[in-house]
């Protein structure tokens, strides 16, 4: 069956944890950078779509760039609270988490498709409505992903729907977990909803959607100087303007990449009361 297949294949590919992303024979080794990749989708599918993406940057900006997809969402979050990456790619609730811990600054975002959370059931479920979940298992990638699960069990709590929280790490894990029954639900987002296969996207169906928001930003800790932050943010932008540019870029869910900053684009997500859902340490 070909579910099956392409579940195997999926959740044995979470091994890959750091890798090289540029010929440092172009570029002075001094000008390296590390580049962090909260791990939405098995790290070697993370690698396969960034690793393209940030070779390109790194021609056309002189600079190179060391990607570390870390094996899992709390990793990520412990190296960006202590500051370890020059620039991350994060969920947006990741960016309040790390401009409050260490001033990262959101560079660009994409301005095509706002983010959105979503809960998804089996295709044949006669689930109808989120208070039918009461009491059940509810699968999220982690803790602290924003639109699929911070935002998802706020809105349960806030409507007194008390259920069994189980992390499986990615959100291919989640989308998994439903078809083959371990869970009776679970939360995504549409932008990895969307790029899962067809015979993933037969075999469940959506029951509840969100309120949208700003989508992941590229960020860069405010120890990387105005002048380069002002050259990868032109680099991604220029790299829009082509065919193969915006190819490349739907691929790490930045197809039309925008300037961001903190105030006008994620300084709102304080107001939204997930905080007290945060959990901090969780591997």
């Amino acid at each position: 069956m070909v579910i099956k297949k392409i579940l195997f294949v999926t959740l044995a590919s979470i091994s890959l944890s750091v890798a090289q992303a540029c010929n440092k024979d172009q570029v002075k080794v001094e000008n390296t950078y590390t580049v962090y990749v909260v791990p939405q989708l098995p790290a070697a599918q993370m690698y396969t779509k960034w690793a393209p993406v940030l070779q390109q940057i790194g021609k056309m900006t002189g600079l190179c760039f060391d990607l570390f997809v870390p094996a899992t969402i709390p990793e990520f979050e412990s190296e960006f609270i202590k500051g370890t990456p020059d620039f991350a790619f994060m969920n947006p609730y990741h960016q309040v988490m790390a401009y409050k811990s260490q001033g990262y600054i959101p560079l660009i975002a994409d301005s095509k498709i706002k983010l959105e959370g979503i809960v998804l059931v089996k295709a044949d479920s006669t689930l109808t409505k989120l208070s039918q979940l009461k009491g059940e298992k509810v699968a999220f990638p982690s803790p602290n992903a924003f639109a699929a699960s911070l935002l998802v069990r706020s809105i349960l709590a806030k409507e007194g729907i008390e259920i069994e929280p189980i992390y499986v790490k990615s959100h291919n894990n989640v989308y998994r977990s439903i078809i083959i029954g371990d869970v009776v639900a679970g939360g995504g987002v549409n932008n990895t909803y969307n790029r899962e296969p067809v015979e993933i996207k037969n075999e469940v169906k959506i029951l509840y959607r969100t309120p949208v928001f700003m989508p992941h930003p590229f960020s860069a800790n405010p120890r990387i100087s105005q002048r380069l932050r002002d050259q990868v943010i032109q680099a991604f932008l220029d790299l829009a303007q082509t065919d193969a540019g915006r190819k490349m870029l739907d691929e790490i869910q930045i197809p039309e990449p925008v300037k961001v900053n903190y105030k006008d684009d994620y300084l709102p997500l304080e107001k939204i009361g997930v905080e007290k859902f945060v959990v901090n340490g969780t591997n």
